[in-house]
């Protein structure tokens, strides 16, 4: 597949003329992965913030900025074009509920539109920037309670189809920052199945994490437990409760938004390609990627 942003976020990588738009969505014949947001809309928001503001724009502020508008519109141009040229189209990081209404349920196979939550989405709301400040500032920004409670019931449901992490693990130098100043994004790997299965069963986490996303982009010998495929496992304790604290954050940022945090299970073992890269807190440098394979 390929990414769009339709909306700019950390980088400088928006596609924003209508024209190259729909010449993509006319000629590409392989999944087209879309970050969904109106530019113009966000950048009007912050000229709001600004003038209310001034250079102190609290966090709190970041769900109005890169505001739900922002996002459905840009959602529904996407739709709306798939459906007009006939393009399979997976759109990222799903935020509120009122675009949750584009989308239908069901198994993936029979759609050519599908859609993505993220663990920060489907765990924090707007009430945390209070606390968590530019620790949970992405883009799209979390929004409200009422929204993340959606996406959950949408994941369970079927309308939401996958769950990706969206990981950027920032330095706290760069996120410990004002507003304008803080880069977007959060490392969230380490903690995303863990927190999952806080409200889904194992099955489900398996259907959202890896059985869908493979039958999405028609990646070969992967995603499942089968005889022949290759063995991408992680071996999960759902009875040894875990604090997530500075001495077991993994990350070479060193910090994670669910720091404090009390999860009712574990991950014991990792496993990459067949080879054991992670057991008990301790990484092994052992294992290597490789490069994918796709079913055309």
């Amino acid at each position: 597949g390929i990414k769009l942003f339709l909306g700019s976020s950390t980088g400088n990588l928006v596609v924003d003329n209508q024209n190259q738009i729909i010449e993509i969505f006319k000629h590409i014949k392989i999944p087209i992965a879309l970050h969904c947001e109106v530019d113009e809309i966000i950048k009007e928001n912050e000229i709001k913030a600004k003038r209310k503001y001034g250079e102190e724009v609290p966090f709190s502020e970041h769900g109005n900025i890169r505001s739900r508008d922002a996002c459905l519109q840009s959602t529904q141009m996407a739709i709306d074009l798939a459906k007009k040229y006939n393009t399979q189209i997976h759109i990222l990081h799903m935020t509120t509920s009122d675009e949750l209404n584009l989308f239908t349920n069901g198994p993936v196979e029979n759609k050519k539109i599908t859609v993505e939550a993220c663990p920060h989405h489907l765990w924090f709301s707007d009430e945390d920037y209070f606390k968590l400040g530019s620790h949970i500032k992405c883009n799209p920004a979390i929004k409200t309670s009422s929204d993340k409670n959606a996406l959950r019931e949408a994941l369970k449901s079927g309308h939401i189809d996958t769950v990706g992490t969206d990981h950027a693990p920032h330095l706290l130098s760069e996120k410990d920052n004002t507003y304008f100043n803080a880069p977007s994004g959060m490392p969230i790997v380490q903690s995303a199945l863990p927190s999952l299965l806080e409200y889904l069963s194992p099955e489900m986490v398996a259907e959202k994490t890896a059985h869908n996303p493979a039958k999405i982009y028609k990646c070969l010998d992967r995603g499942f437990i089968r005889e022949g495929y290759f063995a991408d496992l992680t071996i999960i304790n759902k009875n040894k409760p875990h604090t997530v604290n500075k001495e077991n954050i993994l990350y070479q940022c060193g910090w994670s938004p669910f720091n404090g945090m009390t999860f009712r299970n574990s991950i014991d073992a990792t496993f990459v390609n067949g080879k054991i890269v992670y057991e008990k807190g301790i990484i092994n440098n052992v294992g290597y990627g490789m490069r994918l394979i796709f079913d055309r």
